[in-house]
């Protein structure tokens, strides 16, 4: 698994220097489409350390994404001192919304929240300080590097916008590329699975619940039996069919307006994932028979019923790298250099890699410390951070024979 490769001796950024960094970036308020303020603070460290404005720039992948957005995807370009295939380093700018406003508190070598009922951020504020640390560390101390690319990205988490809309003229071309987001260090996240998003909409009939309900077609009523349906048949939730397996979830539901009024209008919010293509669409066509059927079966007095509309997009594709791909040697090769062992994985959940590796760049995924993420009991291992730190510097400044 090692490859022969030369290595710079410099240290990284003094840990508590990138701990006080880290600590910044997770105070500041930055949800998906709101990440404008998370930008400016990467402008300014990196203006300090003689960035100019011609190497770092946004594109305009918030004008592409169906949220819109204050700001695209921050980008910084640096041509190499060596010769070597350029590396791209990448995280995403955007926290979910329980993190939004949370004062870090460091506690030992854990980061946590001050406010119990508040997520931390470390997903994915520990990630963007890695790649800042990364840039810091090489344009302080003038370390030789091959060509780099960093990308930080908006809106992962509502969907990964900023990676599926991501202008790749602006990328300079990567032969390998790392991405962090994640738990442990040594961990190499080399696939994910594949996940598609629903919007359904229910359409009954109004009466009065009170003087003529029968009247009335109920969308809660049809929406309530196409769920129960697809529990009953086992495509909710964990999906075991054979061999085959994936996920859906009724994420939202939104109806009705009084007690007193039969509702005429519900709408739905669901998914489905698979690292199958094929049984991920198998899912989802299961999904709008269960609701067409429930359609059917309830019926006004005058034999009138209700409609339903379904629209879905594909969020993201699945993708599983080789253990021979160059990124993925690559980066286990940075991983044991640090004294790790290596740790395979596949994820459940999307990642920036999923549009990433689909747009032509094969994109392995990292750990940066990260715990109980999108939670109020989230907290960050400094102790993984740091080491995070150090394999990025490595995977940013070691040459080797990967092509």
């Amino acid at each position: 698994m090692k490859q022969p490769a030369t290595t710079s001796t410099a240290a990284p950024l003094p840990d508590e220097q990138a701990t006080r960094l880290l600590m910044q970036l997770l105070a500041i308020p930055g949800p998906s489409g709101g990440e404008r303020k998370v930008v400016e603070f990467l402008r300014q460290q990196l203006g300090k350390a003689g960035v100019s404005s011609s190497e770092l720039k946004t594109d305009d992948a918030q004008r592409r994404s169906a949220l819109g957005g204050e700001v695209g995807n921050l980008v910084l370009r640096l041509p190499g001192t060596v010769r070597g295939p350029r590396r791209m380093l990448s995280a995403h700018l955007d926290t979910v919304p329980i993190c939004v406003g949370t004062k870090p508190v460091k506690r030992g070598q854990r980061i946590e929240a001050a406010d119990p009922q508040a997520g931390l951020g470390g997903d994915d504020r520990a990630g963007v300080a890695v790649l800042l640390s990364t840039a810091l560390s090489i344009l302080r101390n003038k370390l030789p590097h091959p060509p780099l690319t960093f990308l930080w990205t908006v809106q992962e988490e509502a969907g990964l916008h900023g990676a599926r809309n991501v202008r790749l003229s602006a990328l300079g071309k990567p032969q390998l590329a790392f991405n962090w987001d994640g738990n442990l260090a040594n961990r190499l996240t080399i696939g994910a699975t594949g996940g598609y998003r629903m919007q359904i909409q229910i359409r009954g009939i109004a009466s009065h619940a009170g003087g003529h309900p029968e009247k009335g077609v109920s969308a809660i009523v049809i929406a309530s039996l196409a769920t129960a349906d697809l529990v009953e048949h086992g495509w909710h939730g964990l999906i075991e069919k054979g061999r085959q397996r994936g996920t859906s979830n009724i994420g939202v539901i939104a109806g009705g307006v009084a007690t007193n009024v039969v509702s005429d209008l519900v709408n739905i919010k669901a998914e489905a994932r698979s690292h199958d293509p094929a049984f991920r669409k198998r899912i989802v066509r299961e999904i709008e028979r269960a609701y067409r059927r429930a359609v059917k079966k309830v019926r006004s007095s005058d034999r009138r019923r209700g409609e339903v509309d379904i629209q879905g997009h594909l969020d993201y594709e699945s993708f599983l790298l080789s253990k021979d791909d160059p990124s993925v040697l690559a980066a286990a090769a940075a991983v044991e250099a640090a004294g790790s062992d290596v740790d395979f994985a596949i994820a459940n959940g999307g990642l920036d890699a999923n549009w990433l590796t689909a747009h032509g760049i094969p994109t392995v995924t990292l750990g940066c410390g990260q715990n109980e993420i999108h939670t109020a009991a989230e907290w960050l291992d400094l102790e993984e951070f740091h080491r995070a730190r150090r394999i990025a510097l490595h995977l940013a400044t070691t040459t080797s024979n990967a092509k």
